[in-house]
Parts: structure tokens; C-alpha cells; sequence
């Protein structure tokens, strides 16, 4: 069984992004911190959104098995996008609150989650990620 989605953006950045089943179109901005206007929405947005949601499923899935209710708990993922002269590096922060969960049991299910959510498994090697317990 597999899922596939697509979607296509005309102008970048500074343009129009758009699911092609027409589900969901976003105006795309420059974060004002990086000289944009901020009117719109950008790829980190977006990238913190569908990551804080997969790691979210990965949580719930282990969670049982950890003694949690994954169901109850809240993920935060901060994307940075950094940038130099040159180019442009992302970095992630994870940060999972399990509201009255054992710290130790939280801490062993947010390193085993991260060993089988597809988006970190993407960024393995290419992105740095930080896991936090809150």
C-alpha cells in the first residue's frame, strides 16, 4: 500500500503554492526575518507542520508499548532556516509533552519514535534534530 500526493507552486517563494487536487492553495511570503513582507506563508511553515503531525502518529503508534497514552501527547516541532552569505541550512527542534507521563518512559518513546517517523528518517544525515522532553 503506498500514498502519493503532489503539489505545484508558481513564483517561488514570493508566489502561489497549491495542492493539485485543489484541496488546499496558499499564498506564498519571505518570512519578514529574512527581508520579507510576511504576507504568506512559507516552506518551513509548512515543513513544521506535516513534521510535528507524522512524529505525532509515530508517538501514538509506540506509545503503548511505552506505558503512554501517545494520544494525549503535544508535539512542537521549530524549524530554523539559517542563513549566510551562500545559502540557506534547516534545523529541527522536537519537543514532546506527555501531560503526568514518566520523564524516562517519554524519553525512551520520543528516541524510538524518531527511529520510525518517515520525515525524520528523511532528514537523518542531511538535517540536524534535536529531541526534547518538556
Amino acid at each position: 500500500m503506498s500514498y502519493v500526493t503532489s503539489a505545484s507552486t508558481k513564483g517561488g517563494r514570493e508566489g502561489r503554492a497549491i495542492l493539485d487536487n485543489g484541496g488546499l492553495a496558499l499564498a506564498m511570503a519571505f518570512p519578514k526575518e529574512l527581508g520579507g513582507n510576511g504576507e504568506g506563508h512559507n516552506p518551513e511553515q509548512l515543513f513544521a507542520l506535516g513534521y510535528s503531525a507524522c512524529y505525532g502518529q509515530a508517538i501514538v503508534a509506540l506509545g503503548r508499548k511505552h506505558g503512554i497514552d501517545g494520544s494525549t501527547a503535544k508535539i512542537t516541532c521549530q524549524v530554523t532556516l539559517a542563513k549566510d552569505d551562500v545559502s540557506f541550512a534547516l534545523s529541527v527542534e522536537l519537543k514532546v509533552h506527555v501531560p503526568g507521563a514518566d520523564a524516562d518512559k517519554v524519553k525512551a518513546l520520543v528516541e524510538e519514535a524518531h527511529q520510525i517517523c518517515p520525515y525524520s528518517r528523511a532528514t537523518r544525515n542531511n538535517v540536524p534534530v534535536t529531541l526534547t522532553v518538556v
